[in-house]
């Protein structure tokens, strides 16, 4: 089950699972809901209206908002999908074991423009409803490829053309120095361990972010992934 209409939406429109039935408040009239309603009727979705109540009962949570679904496990890309836009941007995440905090990134990534998010490979099906809600639907709607070998399909990429842009401090340039308007891959590391270092082999750079002080803790991956990302757009938008 997945509750929330940001989620539902997110579901139906993504096509990356399937969706067996969606129970949703009767009296819901805004356009969310309407729009859902629409697109689950045009792809077969069976949709009961019931009360508010019967979704409470169904639900885990008290923030579902009237609308559930019941879906299946997400099906997860390759990296020639990460590879289709005309200019990729992929990224690869190492170290975020916390699905908010996974969910989180994701949300940055996508809203940047991220064409495809690498993962290590683990069974994520016990927290997919977290991810989902956190990342506002990103989960669903991005590119997410879940890697038995990270250096491995980075080399891969690179051998496409991507440069590798490594979020390490050391014998590194400040982010904004390099250049993102050529297709590029963005490695970012967890707080508490960062990249691993057979990955910072496979980087052609290592970028950091400066501070306004002398403070030494890194940044969380979702404030680095935020600030990182949205450099890439920035340039990309300017051209």
């Amino acid at each position: 089950m997945i509750e929330g209409k940001i989620s539902v939406k997110a579901a139906i429109s993504g096509g990356r699972r399937e969706v067996h039935r969606i129970w949703m408040d009767k009296s819901l009239e805004d356009r969310d809901s309407w729009y859902i309603r629409k697109i689950a009727e045009e792809k077969g979705i069976p949709v009961e209206l019931v009360r508010r109540s019967v979704i409470t009962e169904k639900a885990e949570g008290k923030t579902h908002g009237g609308i559930l679904a019941e879906v299946s496990a997400r099906r997860y890309d390759s990296l020639a999908d990460c590879l289709k836009a005309e200019i990729p941007f992929a990224a690869v995440l190492e170290g975020v074991e916390d699905p908010f905090n996974l969910g989180y990134v994701m949300r940055t990534l996508y809203s940047a423009g991220c064409t495809g998010l690498l993962v290590k490979e683990r069974d994520w099906s016990m927290a997919e409803k977290t991810i989902l809600r956190s990342s506002a639907g990103a989960f669903d709607l991005m590119n997410v490829v879940m890697s038995d070998d990270l250096c491995r399909d980075v080399r891969e990429l690179r051998n496409h053309g991507l440069t590798c842009y490594a979020a390490m401090r050391r014998d590194a340039v400040v982010y904004d120095q390099a250049d993102y308007r050529k297709p590029v891959i963005l490695m970012i590391g967890g707080e508490m361990r960062g990249l691993s270092s057979g990955l910072l082999r496979e980087a052609d750079r290592n970028i950091y972010i400066p501070y306004a002080n002398d403070f030494r803790n890194a940044l969380n991956a979702a404030g680095a992934a935020a600030v990182l990302a949205f450099e890439v757009f920035r340039q990309r938008r300017e051209g």
